[in-house]
């Protein structure tokens, strides 16, 4: 399945009735195969925002369309073939081989219990072979390193063929080098992408369009260099912060201080 725009429109969320919004309305749209990374302090309404496009909370108001169908409007085994998720941890998921995750993909495609045929067989080597695991596919996923782990995450991801893959801190607790193995993938898929990052440079980076939050309000929307500049990133997160242009690259590069 190619991959899809996603529109979000006027969404919100707040815990129960009367109880204060944690996402204040919110709209958007993303083209097609574009990255939007979504960035932000603390408390910023990030996660929250991410699990209205996953499926994991209703949103109190408004709706998220994918390839023009609300995903709030069809069975769950239907959105999960446009929108897959890779959250931050997978405990639940340790005794499992590495291709017995990654065939966990293929559920929202069957009903009740199934075994793989070919073309599901497929899809699943496909995924494996795509995020480079095929030393590892028979291994417990315990055994392997955190940064493996997110890419048979990703992996799994891939198995369900959707048009939206969600990435909610994809580059927390990984070394350098993981986190680098983890943005070369994020360039390479060929999907529309929603990534929270706490990286400004990093989502300055790989990401196409930037959405700006802060206390579940939206204060920019846009290319990185309009949605990030020194004003609005001192202002949202309450520091000091300076750009630069590194050479030999000519790149922009944030430094941050705490305010006199």
């Amino acid at each position: 399945m190619s991959a899809a725009e996603l529109v979000a429109e006027n969404i919100s969320w707040a815990p129960r009735g009367p109880d204060p919004l944690l996402l204040h309305p919110t709209s958007f749209r993303v083209e097609a195969g574009r990255v939007l990374g979504v960035v932000g302090p603390n408390g910023a309404g990030k996660s929250t925002l991410l699990r209205l496009i996953y499926r994991y909370q209703r949103p109190s108001t408004g709706h998220i369309f994918v390839a023009g169908e609300d995903i709030w409007a069809v069975p769950p085994r239907m959105a999960a073939r446009r929108v897959a998720a890779v959250l931050q941890e997978h405990t639940s998921l340790f005794g499992l081989t590495v291709r017995e995750v990654v065939a966990l993909g293929r559920t929202p495609h069957h009903g009740g219990f199934w075994s793989a045929g070919a073309r599901d067989a497929s899809i699943i080597e496909a995924a494996i072979t795509q995020l480079n695991l095929e030393a590892f596919a028979d291994r417990d996923l315990a055994t392997l390193s955190g940064g493996e782990r997110q890419r048979v995450m990703v992996a799994r991801a891939l198995a369900q063929e959707p048009q939206v893959l969600v990435l909610d801190e994809p580059t927390n607790h990984l070394d350098v080098r993981h986190q680098l193995e983890v943005l070369a993938l994020i360039r390479q898929l060929d999907l529309t992408i929603i990534v929270s990052l706490h990286d400004l440079n990093m989502a300055a980076d790989i990401c196409d369009t930037i959405l700006l939050l802060d206390r579940g309000h939206t204060r920019a929307f846009g290319p990185p260099d309009l949605a990030l500049t020194e004003a609005l990133v001192s202002t949202t997160f309450r520091v000091d912060a300076r750009q630069e242009r590194l050479a030999p690259s000519n790149t922009q590069h944030f430094s941050f201080h705490l305010p006199d």
